[in-house]
């Protein structure tokens, strides 16, 4: 998970077309490949009876903030499925949970065929879930809320453990000597950032003390995490949610005169050249791309199949995952492709 609050992004439909790439992808992501005209393997029928799934609307409504380039991610993997499915996508998203709430009510209007959504902020969230559930629209949850998505009655969700996620960071610290860690929180109230840094701190053997800045401000962000490494020169380790919070928080350890050490959540281009070049430990990557892919896949698969991945009782993990300097040549072409 990664946002900053942004203005309400304007729902664009992507009309699905034939792409030789998406083919690609799904012969690699799904179980199967679909047939060479894109139609799918559901001829069997499934939960609507549409055979193919072809015309199909859906609905992605997250939390994220417009230009991210980890929610362009997310984005991306969703129309990649989309465009194998023969879906007509929605994308549309708002960092203010009741106007992505009001998102949702606005697919539920627009008699969608599914919806795929966040849960950054459940409580906010619920009641809107509640009207797509009745309309009969069946609702997939994606990178936040895997605390909430079964209380929520969402079918699957796909994503990360948030707090595991943390205490993987946490223990990997530990291997790195690490003695006492500032755990940079770019928005309050964020169930999976306090879920992140709530994992670190169990996890890790030193000192934990979360830092809350305003994340739609680099400069104020790069500012303040500068001014709490003069102010606890014994920081040795600073931990951020978000790529872009790591580049800013590199500046912030030279404006300070620090030794400490940068590692992060989630992972961009400039982010792995950073984890390349050692400016930054490493990152914990979620794999927003293939969050937003099976999500979108995995209604189409419930409509055309039945199908309900973990049963609808368990997740589907995407990470976490380690981009270290060892394997971050590896990573890099897929993260200039923007599906890392």
């Amino acid at each position: 998970m990664n946002t900053s609050p942004a203005p309400h992004t304007s729902p664009r439909p992507v009309r699905a077309t034939a792409l030789v790439s998406a083919v690609a992808v799904v012969c690699l992501l799904a179980a199967g490949c679909s047939d060479s005209d894109g139609a799918g393997s559901g001829s069997e029928g499934g939960a609507t009876g549409r055979a193919d799934g072809s015309g199909l609307k859906v609905a992605m409504i997250t939390h994220g903030a417009e230009g991210d380039a980890f929610w362009e991610r997310v984005r991306k993997g969703a129309e990649t499925a989309a465009a194998k499915d023969g879906i007509e996508l929605t994308y549309a998203s708002d960092a203010d949970a009741t106007r992505q709430a009001e998102l949702v009510r606005e697919a539920v209007d627009g008699k969608v065929d599914g919806i795929a959504l966040t849960l950054a902020k459940p409580a906010a969230m619920k009641g809107a879930v509640d009207e797509a559930r009745a309309a009969g629209i069946p609702v997939v949850g994606l990178n936040s809320g895997i605390d909430s998505w079964r209380s929520h009655g969402l079918l699957q969700y796909f994503g990360q453990d948030e707090n595991l996620a943390g205490r993987a960071l946490g223990d990997k610290l530990d291997d790195l000597k690490g003695e006492r860690a500032l755990c940079v929180v770019h928005e309050r109230g964020n169930v999976a950032m306090e879920a992140r840094c709530a994992g670190v701190r169990n996890a890790f053997a030193g000192e934990t003390r979360n830092l809350y800045v305003d994340g739609t401000d680099m400069d104020a962000v790069t500012d303040s995490v500068a001014a709490a490494l003069r102010q606890d020169p014994g920081v040795d380790e600073v931990v951020t949610l978000g790529a872009q919070f790591a580049l800013a928080s590199v500046e912030s350890v030279k404006e300070a005169g620090s030794k400490a050490e940068i590692a992060t959540f989630d992972l961009n281009e400039e982010l792995v050249e950073a984890v390349r070049k050692g400016d930054v430990q490493f990152a914990v990557d979620q794999q927003p791309y293939l969050q937003g892919y099976l999500a979108v896949d995995a209604l189409w698969l419930y409509e055309t199949n039945g199908n309900v991945s973990g049963g609808g009782e368990a997740p589907v993990l995407t990470g976490p995952a380690f981009v270290t300097k060892q394997n971050a040549d590896d990573v890099a072409e897929f993260a200039a492709n923007g599906t890392r």
